[in-house]
């Protein structure tokens, strides 16, 4: 009775702990710009809503996981949530309601229907669920160190913020720690469900992204490793992976290939995707250590994990994380204040997050989200850490100090990861790596308003020119105007659009081509921002305007002709 009880205050804490997990990350999700990794995942989806296919890239995108859920996002969320909050306001009938639920359950079935909101709460679901997952490892960690385990991961401002983010690396963490899941679960068991599961997970991990094979070769290493260190309990540790049941295996790998290959070929419709989804790792190692934007010292995750500050900006750290990790590790290594958490397994988290971070640290290519897989290890062990100082503490005065440490370690997490997510979204934060800053949104919303006044409405003709192609995430933004041409230099074979969109540095070549246009078809052009605007820090955006249109009087002179 007394140990059911227990169990069921262990859950209830850790149901309370996703709630908090899903409170801090489900507000104002489209209020942040949209990234450009976001916003080139987002079109790439397009073709998926609208036309029912995924064509698998092995040069870009990643895997198909993300896009399928999405699909799946946008069947559940419904009518658009701003139409639905002005639709509660008003007082209804019965007759009323049932068309709200049907509008709801109707769903989002186009590209042009889908928002931000749709988008992210796909990473939001999976970042909230992550923290659920800890149930699954429950005796491994010992359930204290796994509550402590799932709140850290609930507040870490790393694990919030990109669990905002519309971008793979979230579903891969969560299909990674699936993994490590079913295998411990089969270790323990040895039952068939598990090694099924543990393939599904793998598939899961290789349709989500090709960096999946960083984190099964460091799990290899962290049992063999876990295995070697075992002491006296080696030759006992080496018996008992022998004892694995090889069919067992082979049915896993099986299941592994079986669903990675559907989900690659869009369910079979592209048998090509199988085989690129292999190919594609030729790119990618070239890629790792060729692109000059993002090549970055070996210890550029440890900086930003540990101290971060630019100039003006305040002060972050999640240093907090790395010292309960170290406790962690200690405990583990020393086999001192583990309590009923299991030895080998703590033992295996924390050989696999120093693995995995020591590869990570000496792969070149850096981006900031490519450390959660690693940092989520250090989470869990940062969770056995915690437990063991609270263990190992002697004296109710040494106890209480810890306790007073691990509160207010755990409200600076909490504050950190609110203010970035919140207010740092955009600027001055560890996590922002060329984001788009806020000013995208009067951009956007003066193209709005030009094609109010335009005849032609959103059919409107508008250049966006841009070098190098730099003009993302404006195809997300523009998604609903039909008559879009994106330009990497100024073409002057054709005449200027109504509306024109390009880096301030293309101005006097813009000023040309609108100059160069024949008589008869020139038109009075006029600056379309009337204050400074960027598409990212440093990046400055210019644009024209018929001077018609800006004057808002293109309606009053439609009759005279269409200007194009």
């Amino acid at each position: 009775m007394r140990k059911a009880t227990g169990l069921s205050l262990l859950l209830a804490l850790l149901l309370l702990t996703t709630a908090l997990a899903a409170a801090i990350r489900l507000p104002r999700l489209a209020e942040r710009p949209m990234h450009t990794d976001e916003a080139v995942h987002a079109v790439k989806f397009a073709t998926l809503i609208d036309e029912g296919q995924y064509v698998y890239d092995p040069c870009d995108y990643h895997g198909p996981t993300l896009n399928y859920f999405t699909l799946v996002a946008g069947w559940i969320c419904g009518a658009q949530l701003d139409d639905l909050e002005d639709e509660l306001e008003k007082a209804g009938t019965i007759k009323y309601y049932f068309t709200l639920v049907a509008g709801w359950i109707r769903g989002e079935r186009t590209y042009e229907e889908i928002d931000e909101r749709t988008l992210r709460l796909v990473p939001v679901a999976f970042g909230v669920l992550l923290v659920l997952l800890v149930a699954g490892i429950g005796d491994g960690l010992g359930w204290p160190g796994a509550l402590a385990a799932a709140l850290l991961t609930a507040i870490s401002h790393a694990m919030v913020f990109y669990s905002r983010y519309y971008i793979q690396e979230i579903l891969l963490v969560f299909f990674t720690f699936c993994l490590i899941i079913s295998g411990w679960r089969y270790y323990r068991s040895r039952r068939l469900i598990w090694a099924i599961l543990a393939g599904v997970s793998a598939a899961f991990m290789h349709a989500t992204k090709e960096t999946f094979v960083i984190a099964l070769g460091a799990m290899v290493m962290a049992v063999a490793a876990t295995v070697l260190m075992g002491g006296r309990g080696a030759i006992a540790g080496v018996a008992r992976v022998r004892k694995i049941n090889v069919l067992h295996l082979c049915i896993a790998a099986l299941a592994a290939l079986v669903v990675s290959s559907v989900l690659f070929s869009c369910y079979l419709q592209n048998p090509r995707a199988i085989i690129d989804s292999v190919a594609t790792y030729k790119t990618y190692f070239d890629r790792a250590g060729h692109n000059s934007v993002h090549i970055h010292p070996w210890y550029y995750y440890l900086r930003i994990i540990g101290f971060y500050r630019v100039q003006g900006g305040p002060m972050w750290t999640e240093a907090f994380i790395l010292l309960l990790a170290g406790a962690g590790l200690v405990a583990a290594l020393l086999n001192r204040g583990l309590g009923s958490a299991d030895r080998a397994f703590v033992r295996f988290i924390a050989f696999y997050a120093v693995i995995l971070t020591v590869v990570y640290s000496l792969i070149p290519y850096k981006t900031p989200w490519c450390m959660l897989g690693f940092l989520h290890a250090w989470l869990l062990l940062a969770g056995a850490g915690a437990a063991a100082l609270l263990r190992t503490a002697s004296g109710r005065l040494a106890r209480a100090m810890v306790m007073v440490l691990l509160v207010l370690g755990a409200g600076h997490l909490s504050w950190q990861a609110v203010r970035g997510t919140y207010r740092y979204y955009d600027h001055a934060n560890p996590y922002v790596y060329g984001h788009t800053v806020r000013d995208i949104f009067s951009v956007v919303k003066t193209i709005e308003e030009m094609a109010e006044l335009h005849p032609h409405g959103r059919n409107m003709y508008i250049e966006v020119i841009c070098p190098g192609a730099d003009y993302w995430p404006l195809p997300w933004y523009l998604r609903r105007y039909p008559n879009v041409g994106y330009y990497t230099d100024v073409d002057t074979s054709v005449g200027p659009a109504p509306v024109i969109v390009g880096y301030a540095s293309l101005e006097k070549q813009i000023f040309n081509k609108i100059f160069a246009a024949p008589p008869g078809q020139y038109s009075t052009y006029v600056p379309l921002f009337e204050d400074y605007v960027e598409l990212r820090p440093t990046v400055e955006l210019t644009g024209m305007v018929m001077w018609d249109l800006k004057d808002g009087r293109l309606k009053a002179h439609a009759g005279a002709g269409d200007i194009k």
